[in-house]
């Protein structure tokens, strides 16, 4: 007889609330909940994987060690004991820094991983700490720091009561929303029509979302801080300041008044590709809204301006007032607070990295100096790698650089349930129990939620016998790492979830949660300012002096060549999620998706056709990939997406081979980053193309 367990899908931001009717011990169907406080009842087809997950051959269930070219499976003790030899020894000859560390993004999708894995790095005591945050959105992160004290203080669109929104490079039709946890994100978008309120677009590509905007305008990629720029001049010159109820703890605004006298609308247009009157007619429609709010993601994250972009988004909001309101940007007030004991600090470049010199931000390197610090000899030389839930070398720039400096480590170890393109040069892997075998509570992504709630999942299956979950890998190398004597005390991360319930805002408990399998709904976001602020002296600031110097960079960026003319941006599918669901089959089937978008009028030029195969070359690389001509990519932009490679030699991913394609972070450049956080520049990667 069949069983329903509700749960939520923790397979990217959304947290969607699902249904699964099972029976002894096999998944038969996964739905929508639609009693789910959150979502809806909505889903994505991610959702689906979770069966797939559970059930792949490929999936490692028991540690696995590298001998020449096999793997053999390993107790979980001889594992232990060799990790904890190799790396001491190591730290012992080398110093600590010879360790290095990578999480992927998986890690923040598992709070198992998220609460535990920091006793890790604290062991290990190095300095070399990396992870995908640099490699997608440490921008959000530094603007949220500099103007309003953490870099978890992080605004997120009232999506659900605003009356204008204007999006830059975010496309959440297919991402679910992004650092904006919105499931049913198509619904809250169209009710933002139906009572009579506008969506506007900007993005290099006409994506998915543009069905639902009401306008959608080309962009010129890596140009957005100079339309951010004339937004702001636009909104001084019309008398559209008003931050309201925030004048009482805003500084900065006559600084950036006069910073973006120079900025014109004008004076963008040619750099933009948007005429002066569109940019001027945003603007103003942006300040008259009765709501309105700014909103950037990874178009603008992953360029050389990213962090002066996020700064100008921000700034958009708080000068027309449409900052910590309803229908414009606001704080969360998660039931779990990562914040709630956070104090303002320095956290940036308290360290470079030894070959780039490229600074440390929030304890982590930028993953752009990764290859190069294990490649480069010298005192400081990574020469251990360990990586959680990561696959750097499809994820990360210039991969191939990567690839070329993992063959050269002494000792790497994984914790991953895959042999992947980065973990088959691991010297061990350890897998944990993982998706339906494991408890959920979404630590990270309530933060970042437009709306307040809250959720536990417990497991639907048990672990497989002598499994460990990703929490008792974490403290077992913690604690042999440290060197302890006393037998080591396992502690679920409930009892962390429970403490943190208990002494929040909500004086909730996990066992409430239990009781509420569809999700508590704690209701929309309040205004909370300047309490909320975690500044010194509890006021925003608009005009940080780090991102004012940076504005410097502007006038001094580099213009393209002739040998490399086309620019060459990524791109998400509904169905794909970075690189690690390529190995469901009912996510990859279907016609091929991993190709080249090429604007008609360029094609025609080029003498491309649909299907041919095209020759892509940037500084770093070459790969040849299955041209797509479309009127939906702007001329001179060509797109590719990301996540996709899988045909290297020695990866166990049966059915990802089957759909291999090719990685986008072939072609993207180490050496292209935002200089002054070093967060990768993956849009406007310059390319030339040929027939082949």
């Amino acid at each position: 007889m069949s069983e329903i367990h509700y749960r939520s899908c923790n397979l990217c931001e959304a947290i969607c609330g699902i249904e699964i009717k099972h029976a002894d011990g096999v998944v038969l169907s996964i739905a929508g909940d639609k009693n789910d406080s959150f979502s809806r009842g909505h889903i994505c087809p991610k959702a689906l994987a979770l069966k797939d997950i559970y059930e792949d051959l490929n999936r490692l269930k028991s540690p696995v060690k590298r001998i020449g070219d096999e793997w053999r499976e390993i107790s979980w003790e001889a594992a232990f004991d060799e990790i904890e030899t190799r790396i001491k020894d190591v730290q012992t000859r080398f110093g600590r820094n010879a360790v290095a560390i990578f999480q992927g993004n998986p890690s923040v999708h598992n709070f198992g991983t998220l609460l535990n894995s920091g006793d890790l790095l604290k062991a290990l005591k190095t300095q070399n700490n990396f992870s995908a945050t640099s490699v997608d959105q440490l921008p959000h992160h530094f603007a949220a720091w500099t103007m309003f004290g953490h870099p978890l203080l992080m605004p997120i669109p009232d999506v659900d009561r605003t009356d204008y929104f204007l999006i830059l490079g975010a496309n959440p039709l297919a991402s679910n929303g992004s650092l904006m946890t919105a499931p049913d994100i198509i619904n809250r978008l169209e009710n933002i029509k139906k009572r009579g309120g506008k969506i506007v677009l900007i993005d290099p590509r006409r994506t998915e979302t543009a069905r639902v905007a009401s306008e959608h305008f080309f962009i010129k990629p890596s140009s957005d801080v100079f339309l951010l720029l004339a937004i702001v001049n636009t909104l001084f010159a019309e008398n559209l300041i008003n931050p309201e109820q925030l004048n009482d703890f805003t500084d900065g605004v006559e600084t950036l008044r006069e910073i973006s006298n120079e900025f014109t609308p004008e004076t963008a247009e040619n750099l933009t590709g948007i005429s002066a009157v569109e940019i001027r007619r945003i603007a103003i429609e942006f300040g008259a809204a009765k709501s309105a709010v700014c909103y950037g993601r990874m178009g603008v994250s992953v360029q050389k301006f990213g962090s002066l972009c996020h700064w100008l988004i921000n700034s958009i909001n708080i000068l027309t007032g449409n900052f910590d309101r309803a229908g414009g940007a606001m704080f969360t007030a998660p039931a779990f607070d990562l914040l709630a004991t956070a104090k303002s600090a320095n956290i940036f470049n308290r360290w470079q990295s030894r070959v780039r010199k490229l600074p440390e931000f929030m304890g982590e390197l930028p993953v752009a100096a990764l290859s190069e610090e294990i490649a480069t000899d010298g005192k400081g030389q990574i020469k251990v790698l360990m990586t959680s839930c990561g696959n750097p070398v499809l994820s990360t720039p210039n991969g191939g650089a990567l690839e070329k400096a993992l063959e050269t480590l002494e000792f790497m170890v994984s914790i991953d349930i895959y042999i992947n393109e980065t973990t088959k040069y691991a010297d061990i892997i350890l897998p944990p129990a993982t998706g339906l075998e494991t408890s959920h509570y979404d630590v990270i992504f309530n933060l970042f939620a437009v709306r307040n709630q809250a959720k536990y999942s417990a497991p639907l299956f048990p672990k497989q016998e002598n499994a460990k979950y990703d929490w008792e890998i974490f403290q077992e190398l913690s604690h042999r790492l440290n060197g302890k004597d006393a037998p080591l005390n396992l502690v679920p991360p409930e009892v962390k979830l429970d403490f943190g319930l208990k002494f929040g805002r909500y004086q909730m408990s996990l066992e409430e949660l239990r009781k509420n399998p569809h999700g508590v709904d704690l209701g929309e976001l309040q205004p909370c300012l300047p309490e909320r602020l975690l500044t010194e002296d509890k006021r925003i600031n608009l005009a940080p002096a780090l991102l004012v110097k940076d504005l410097e960079r502007l006038k001094v960026e580099a213009k393209e060549t002739d040998e490399f003319p086309f620019a060459l941006i990524g791109r998400r599918h509904l169905r794909d999620n970075n690189s690690w669901l390529h190995n469901s089959e009912i996510l990859v089937k279907g016609k091929n998706r991993c190709t080249i978008l090429v604007n008609r009028m360029d094609a025609e030029n080029l003498g491309f056709e649909n299907g041919g195969v095209v020759k892509v070359t940037s500084r770093v690389g070459a790969v040849e990939i299955p041209c797509e001509i479309s009127d939906k990519i702007m001329r001179g932009v060509v797109s590719i997406p990301h996540g996709y490679g899988h045909a290297r030699q020695g990866v166990r991913l049966d059915v990802a081979r089957n759909h291999a394609g090719v990685s986008l972070n072939d072609l993207t450049d180490e050496r292209v980053i935002d200089e002054l956080t070093g967060n990768a520049a993956f849009s406007n990667v310059r390319v030339r193309l040929e027939l082949m």
